[in-house]
């Protein structure tokens, strides 16, 4: 059992469950989006003229992180293009990405929780779109191969937006259910993949758990409201908590360094 031949199956792997979620999105019976559209959420306190002002301000670890990672990258970019000793890949790429959406996100976040209404909803889900086609891409490129992690990334954001489109347009959430939940059931398999020779080492399972707490507090809004003696709610909890998942993906970056590492801007031509 060769190397690529091993490689060559996990990207078909990939290829088919893709196909599966797409088919599910596409076939599936619809599911109203009206039904399950967010209730009214627990903490409503105004603040210095800020409505819902803790869910507003609470996206601000979203914004801390994406302009640490977009930092950091420049500075891995800068060094690698005095080396230039390494093949290109796609692993930077996706991580540009995931750290611009996360800077999307805590605008379109904080844009929808300060006045939420179904056209800021959207924008909210849209950025958040961003950040999760540049994570499954990175989980791609560590665990099955760069060309798999680079189109599946922008795979990922296409029919992300199509997915956000559908449910305010069409009433239909079952894409969007498509796209962030098999997303995630992805990273989950690809967690339980070993790395490939050469990857950065972001440790999947670290996201996932994040991932799996925010939506809990999510979920808890009110009760966390409650318990806390209305000091602070879950959703607000939620926000800050799904930024950590930035962590992960910092120190596998720091761990590494610029060895090995160089930004591709041919990728996509290199996949065509």
């Amino acid at each position: 059992m060769t190397a690529s031949a091993s490689l060559c199956r996990r990207e078909c792997a990939l290829l088919a469950t893709v196909l599966v979620l797409l088919l599910t999105a596409v076939l599936a019976p619809v599911l109203p989006a009206e039904a399950f559209a967010p209730g009214v959420f627990a903490d409503q306190r105004v603040w210095h003229g800020v409505s819902n002002a803790m869910d507003v301000l609470s996206n601000l670890p979203f914004g801390v992180f994406g302009l640490w990672g977009l930092w950091q990258l420049r500075r891995f970019d800068a060094a690698a293009a005095d080396a230039a000793t390494e093949p290109p890949g796609s692993t930077l790429d996706c991580a540009w990405l995931f750290f611009a959406g996360l800077l999307v996100t805590a605008a379109g976040s904080a844009f929808y929780h300060l006045q939420p209404d179904a056209m800021r909803l959207a924008a909210d889900r849209a950025g958040m779109t961003v950040a999760f086609a540049g994570l499954v891409g990175l989980a791609a490129c560590e665990r099955v191969s760069q060309r798999a992690g680079w189109v599946l990334a922008w795979c990922t954001l296409a029919g992300g937006l199509v997915a956000v489109a559908c449910a305010a347009e069409a009433d239909n959430l079952l894409p969007w259910g498509a796209v962030q939940f098999g997303g995630m059931a992805i990273v989950l398999a690809l967690a339980l993949t070993p790395k490939l020779p050469g990857a950065i080492g972001v440790r999947l399972g670290w996201v996932i758990a994040i991932y799996a707490a925010a939506k809990l507090l999510e979920a808890g809004d009110a009760w966390v409201y409650e318990a806390t003696g209305h000091l602070v709610s879950g959703h607000t909890l939620k926000h800050a908590v799904a930024a950590l998942a930035a962590l992960p993906v910092l120190a596998a970056l720091q761990r590494t360094g610029a060895r090995g590492l160089r930004h591709n801007p041919g990728a996509a031509a290199a996949t065509a």
